[in-house]
């Protein structure tokens, strides 16, 4: 294997932005659920706040991409901090179903803004030689936060809803500060265009019925699925796995269990210690210690088999937590592992993936479009699967939920072989 590049600083600078960006947003959105029901509401209404919400993060991302390629990546951070902040902090003051629903638009506005710069800055100062290893640090920076994050805002939210959005919002003005002081815009090819000449460009690509197709069909096969998990596995622990056993099992591990145990859990209105849902319901912990190691085992396969291989891996572990319902709860925590690992083998190769069959100066802009894939997942998700949930706990089989999932990526796995046995892959541009 050819001499790895070294990284850029902005390479870091960036990765920590996406670490405290990925802190603030997982940290309000892994709790959503239990904080719509603590509110009162249903699984159909958090379903709809939640497809308004990752429809505007997963597709304003095509506009976003097209102003950081003419404007530069530093200028639009800037104007996405600038829109999250107040977005957050409105979660203190609005508890009503509109006002809640236009607040979490406004933080998925601010979100879309954010999520293809950091990619686009890792495409640009990447190359042959340590793309692969460059994306396993940028998707496990994106881990760390979303692990903590949940973790800090789980234990702000037993006390105070209001303090998990305050340390939201203090979090994101972090990022500002550091943007304006240490992020250098990246050196790229770029050519001055006009923004109607941007929109042009996005037409030309979605154009491409091949592409557009092969977008579909991640966000209906890879994206659905990935979300749904995102959007219904805090929930499902914290209403429907005995949370008081989750406790003792891990307070049971030699060492640090007790001290783990109390720091994951809250004690109940019974007096009885209980695990928070959103403190073990994400990949973040196992992507932290072990994506740099898939990455490296990852990068000496085929792009596209490792992608489906990592989509068969993540079916199983939706099995296995649906099994917590029959057997003993801990192996929930079994079963977000190694649906982990098939979100370390599949995520960052298929981002991977796409940027590298994009032409370097328009790498926001086929990002931009990748997100639009992930907004198809997220709506299909969040209109089918977090209303059926619901159903599946009115009749008392929560854990039907994950089986489906589970048919679902295996049906994906065919269908995206079947697309490309009828009109090939894509090929990677140096």
């Amino acid at each position: 294997m050819e001499k790895r590049t070294p990284f850029q600083p902005v390479f870091w600078v960036a990765n920590f932005l996406e670490l405290l960006e990925r802190f603030a947003y997982y940290g309000i959105y892994m709790g959503f659920g239990i904080y719509m029901n603590h509110l009162g509401y249903s699984r159909g209404e958090l379903g709809i706040i939640q497809t308004i919400f990752l429809i505007f993060s997963y597709t304003v991302p095509l506009i976003s991409g097209t102003f950081a390629d003419k404007y530069g990546f530093k200028k639009v951070l800037i104007v996405s901090y600038l829109a999250y902040i107040p977005s957050i902090l409105l979660l203190i003051f609005t508890k009503s179903f509109s006002g809640i629903a236009l607040t979490m638009l406004s933080i998925g506005l601010a979100a879309g803004i954010f999520k293809p710069l950091i990619s686009g800055t890792v495409r640009a100062i990447t190359d042959g030689s340590n793309k692969t290893i460059g994306f396993g640090i940028f998707y496990a920076m994106v881990n760390v936060g979303a692990s903590i994050g949940p973790l800090v805002m789980g234990k702000l939210r037993a006390i105070s809803w209001n303090y998990a959005f305050i340390a939201a919002a203090i979090t994101i003005g972090v990022a500002l500060l550091v943007t304006i002081l240490f992020y250098k815009e990246p050196e790229r090819e770029n050519k001055e265009v006009s923004l109607k000449d941007k929109m042009r460009d996005i037409k030309t690509v979605l154009s491409d019925r091949k592409f557009s197709v092969f977008l579909v069909l991640l966000g209906v096969f890879f994206w659905c699925p990935f979300w749904s998990f995102f959007n219904l596995c805090a929930i499902f622990i914290d209403e429907n796995l005995d949370t008081a056993a989750l406790y003792s099992n891990v307070s049971a591990l030699p060492l640090i269990g007790t001290w783990l145990a109390n720091f994951l859990s809250e004690v109940g209105e019974d007096g009885t210690r209980k695990l928070l849902g959103e403190t073990i319901s994400h990949t973040g912990y196992f992507i932290m210690i072990f994506q740099l190691f898939v990455s490296r085992v990852s990068e000496k396969f085929d792009g596209m088999k490792t992608f489906l291989f990592g989509l068969l891996i993540a079916a199983a572990g939706f099995v296995i937590i649906g099994a917590a319902a029959y057997t003993a709860p801990v192996i929930v925590i079994l079963g977000i592992g190694i649906f982990a690992l098939g979100e370390m083998i599949a995520s960052p190769r298929i981002q991977e993936y796409i940027t590298w069959i994009a032409p370097k100066e328009k790498a926001g802009l086929y990002m931009g479009t990748n997100f639009l894939s992930t907004g198809i997942g997220a709506a299909v998700g969040d209109l089918v699967y977090t209303p059926l949930s619901g159903y599946y706990v009115n009749i008392g089989n929560p854990e039907y939920i994950w089986f489906i999932l589970a048919v679902h990526l295996i049906v994906g796995i065919g269908a995206i072989k079947l697309f490309i046995h009828k009109m090939g892959e894509f090929k990677e541009l140096e």
